[in-house]
């Protein structure tokens, strides 16, 4: 089959199966089965596509023209295969999850769930693969649409109230500054166009250069840079399996790959050293992965405690796209794998721990870790990655964003790439530590007050009674096998990208022209 055909096959088989899985609502088996079916073909459509990239061939499909210049197109470029490649990888596991988590919970509306999530999978398919800005916006569109079921599955009024929040802090950046954005660059440029080097330089210069990059930056909300991240923790809300989705597979992979995208095909990395045009973006970024390490470290519930290390963990992507330098790029690129495999790792865990023992506050963790030795020493991988230590992939980004911060003399930067660290140690080993060495409770209630509760706990806590009976504290009483063994894999991938990097970084250093 040519790469063309490769390129529509990888869109449209998420939308098919999403037909499939509405038709056979009153058929649960099949529908499931139609999801990992799904997920596995379009797996291995996808890796199919990475060595005709990987030798240098770009595919393009036009799907339409809009008008005469503006073609909604699909091309496959190095950073794009790169994250399709997570998108597509991850979506299997987080199937087979998702079945154990929704049957353990006996969530409502699963039929509906698993629609949108297909949907929302096509999405980032789209966004990956989009030839120009036009086609990227509408596809960035689209994923935020079809995720806002699933961030209000529950329906009660937290969802509802953290749906209001997701929808107008994404439409109202990326109508509000993004598309502004996209129209002021096709002014200026005369294209649209994702092009090596960029389209920009010797169009514009000054100041105006940075107010354009403000306003592609914040009008990418998905990549929840501060003052607009507020609808991330807000969405915990939603059941494990869409965490999941928001962290690691589409959302704000989506928005930390478009920003990058931006960055690379739009302003040029060169373009953007010479005139510093990115250099109030380092600080921002920097303030934001700090800032929000900081609040992470006050939070009882899990899940927000992980939502806020997750918008952390966003800025070091933007970081190395601000630093404009080829390591910085190659870094940023790699934290998008890396920072996938780990956080779904930690959401999987979080949502095995419910399902299990219906906890979903850290303070109630004591000991729990004796209980469940699978999830939690899951749960120690995927943060030992997550903070950066070999042997495991979160090491390299890492180690490629200091290299880029020492390539332009930023010893603020390193600094402060050193202080995140630590405090991500502070934020996610406690959890660890509670589980395997703290004693038991001697009485254990399933649900309790919490001073500070986060609108996840107030929603998780609904179904307490929900799934299998909380553990008694004198044997191993894991999550369902579905839950279980896919925890268990993506922490064995944390391992495996530890040691084959190589081929990533050669992909990425097509990008920025480098040899490895």
């Amino acid at each position: 089959m040519n790469p063309e055909a490769l390129l529509l096959l990888a869109l449209f088989i998420p939308l098919l199966s999403a037909l499939f899985i509405a038709a056979n609502d009153a058929h649960p088996n099949r529908r499931e089965l139609a999801t990992l079916l799904a997920s596995l073909l379009l797996l291995g459509v996808v890796l199919s596509l990475l060595p005709v990239v990987a030798s240098g061939a770009r595919p393009t499909v036009d799907l339409f023209e809009f008008a005469s210049g503006l073609p909604l197109r699909l091309s496959v470029e190095p950073l794009g295969m790169l994250f399709a490649a997570v998108a597509a990888l991850l979506w299997p596991l987080n199937s087979l999850y998702s079945i154990g988590y929704m049957r353990g919970n006996q969530e409502q509306h699963q039929t509906r769930f698993y629609v949108c999530f297909a949907i929302a999978i096509a999405s980032a398919i789209g966004i990956a693969f989009s030839g120009n800005l036009l086609t990227l916006f509408i596809f960035y569109e689209t994923l935020t649409l079809s995720t806002y079921p699933l961030v209000t599955h529950k329906g009660n009024a937290d969802a509802m109230r953290a749906g209001r929040l997701y929808l107008g802090i994404l439409i109202g950046t990326s109508i509000g500054l993004l598309l502004l954005a996209i129209i002021w660059t096709g002014l200026i440029a005369g294209t649209l166009e994702f092009t090596p080097g960029g389209i920009l330089a010797g169009k514009m210069e000054g100041p105006t250069v940075a107010i354009l990059l403000a306003l592609y930056m914040f009008g990418i909300g998905k990549a929840a840079l501060m003052p607009f991240h507020r609808w991330l923790p807000a969405a915990m809300v939603a059941p494990t399996p869409v965490s999941a989705l928001l962290h690691a597979v589409a959302v704000v992979k989506a928005g930390v790959f478009t920003v990058m995208k931006v960055v690379v095909y739009v302003f040029g990395i060169d373009f953007l050293a010479v005139t510093g045009a990115s250099q109030w973006l380092i600080w921002v970024a920097a303030l934001t992965l700090l800032l929000a390490s900081i609040v992470a470290l006050t939070k009882d519930n899990l899940k927000a405690r992980l939502a806020y290390s997750t918008v952390s963990q966003l800025s070091y992507v933007v970081l190395g796209a601000a630093l404009a330098t080829s390591m910085g790029v190659i870094g940023g690129s790699m934290q998008i794998v890396m920072h996938a495999m780990g956080k779904i790792t930690l959401f999987f865990c979080a949502g095995a721990i419910y399902t299990a023992a219906h906890k979903t506050e850290i303070s109630q963790l004591d000991g729990l870790g004796r209980v469940m030795p699978f999830t939690f020493g899951a749960f120690l991988i995927g943060a030992l990655s997550i903070i950066g230590l070999p042997p495991l992939g979160g090491s390299w980004s890492k180690w490629y964003l200091l290299m880029g911060a020492a390539d332009t003399g930023q010893l603020v930067m390193i600094a402060v790439l050193i202080i995140s660290s630590l405090l991500n140690v502070a934020y996610l080993l406690p959890i660890v530590g509670r589980g395997f060495f703290a004693p038991t409770p001697a009485h254990d209630p399933d649900t309790a007050h919490h001073p500070d509760p986060h609108p996840a706990s107030t929603a998780d806590n609904q179904h307490a009674t929900a799934g299998s009976p909380p553990p008694d504290g004198n044997r191993i009483h894991e999550a369902p096998l579905a839950c279980v063994v896919p925890l268990c894999l993506t922490a064995f991938g944390c391992v495996l990208l530890f040691f084959y990097a190589d081929p990533l970084y050669e992909l990425l250093a097509t990008i920025v022209r480098t040899t490895p």
